[in-house]
């Protein structure tokens, strides 16, 4: 059928497999321990909460709100970003509240494209940064995100090697789904090239706390001079405050890019539930302890994952930002896809990864684990792992 036709422009999606697999190994009694979705386990911290539960109990919160976002919302994401990143924005024309980055990103989608325009999307990449054009009827080319990828020459490469014009760049460091960080020089020459070639950048930079070291902490794009003009960022309070089911993002950057997706968004939503924003305020108001505890048990469970799958005989690369580790299929099992190798996983050792394919031809030959079971259930994790690798 024509009407369709969008639809018919998805593939198939990969993490359903795996997902029937497990409900059904679950059914039977199974303890499957889960590192396929990135659906964070730690608490959202307590005076989050509290503030939510005092803004619920006023009548006055049970209206519709508004869809940008309450003002004392925007003031707070403003000011968050001067502290975080010395960059300046105005609360009330380059700042707007998301239902999470995720909404964000693909009504921008909307925005940006019509059938038949062109789009740079990172591959493997979070399945919103493609289908979101896919479903706005753009076409894509992808340029490859790994180690071994000089990213400039990669993107410029790609650009210049298209038959028509790219409108947009997506870019996400730290990556989800490699983990991989840029530089604020690589920042500095995308923002160059993109102004020289009148190209706009989407910036998607939801794990800007979860990161290891200092010498990787995260910039924002808008740091470098000028970005504004060309370039839109989003961020999520999903994992830096563990809010992933209140669904709360951000879009902050291109006042008139910011202005048009405030009016797209008037015509689908009315924004977060009231009492979810009042206590969002409070969580970027939040002492910077609150952040580091969250980053550090993050850290504390990478370490344990990596050196409990190492002496399992399954070697994973050190993650240096996110909540996720990206890993080449160990060699014993090379010869399997990624979603033959994460089938073997469910069915002989009660363990779920997403395969990499999910997120893109280029994500064949690794699998994501995230780091979203407890430092028992890793070290288990890793207990079952050894049947199938010694």
């Amino acid at each position: 059928m024509k009407e369709l036709e969008k639809l018919n422009r998805l593939p198939p999606y990969v993490f359903a497999e795996v997902n029937r697999i497990k409900d059904t190994a679950r059914a039977q009694g199974k303890d499957i321990i889960d590192f396929g979705m990135g659906n964070p386990d730690i608490p959202t911290p307590k005076h989050i909460v509290e503030k939510l539960i005092e803004a619920v109990k006023d009548p006055k919160t049970h209206r519709y709100s508004a869809s940008k976002g309450i003002s004392g919302l925007r003031k707070a994401q403003a000011e968050y970003y001067q502290r975080r990143f010395n960059v300046k924005l105005d609360y009330d024309t380059e700042i707007i509240a998301t239902l999470g980055s995720k909404e964000g990103l693909a009504n921008m989608a909307q925005i940006l494209s019509v059938p038949g325009d062109t789009i740079l999307v990172p591959n493997p990449a979070y399945p919103i940064h493609a289908f979101g054009f896919i479903i706005s009827g753009a076409d894509l080319i992808h340029y490859r995100i790994n180690d071994e990828i000089d990213l400039m020459t990669e993107i410029t490469t790609k650009i210049e090697g298209s038959k028509k014009k790219v409108t947009a760049v997506i870019i996400n460091f730290p990556s989800n789904p490699t983990a991989r960080v840029c530089s604020q020089d690589f920042y500095r020459e995308i923002v160059s090239y993109a102004k020289k070639n009148e190209i706009i950048l989407l910036s998607d930079l939801a794990y800007s706390e979860i990161y290891f070291s200092d010498e990787d902490k995260p910039s924002s794009i808008l740091e470098v001079e000028g970005a504004k003009e060309i370039a839109v960022e989003f961020t999520s309070m999903s994992k830096t405050f563990s809010m992933p089911g209140w669904r709360m993002g951000f879009a902050v950057g291109n006042e008139y890019l910011i202005s048009a997706l405030t009016r797209i968004k008037s015509y689908l939503d009315y924004g977060a539930f009231t009492p979810i924003q009042v206590a969002a305020v409070a969580a970027l108001n939040s002492e910077v302890k609150v952040i580091d505890e969250i980053r550090n048990i993050y850290k504390e469970r990478r370490n344990i994952l990596v050196d409990s799958f190492s002496n399992a005989g399954w070697n994973i690369p050190l993650p240096k930002a996110t909540m996720f580790a990206w890993s080449p299929i160990p060699d014993k099992y090379n010869k399997l896809s990624s979603l033959e190798f994460s089938k073997l996983l469910l069915e002989e050792v009660d363990i779920a990864v997403s395969p990499g394919v999910g997120f893109g031809e280029y994500g064949e030959g690794f699998v994501r684990l995230s780091i979203v079971e407890n430092e028992q259930r890793i070290r288990q994790a890793a207990r079952n792992l050894r049947r199938i690798m010694k």
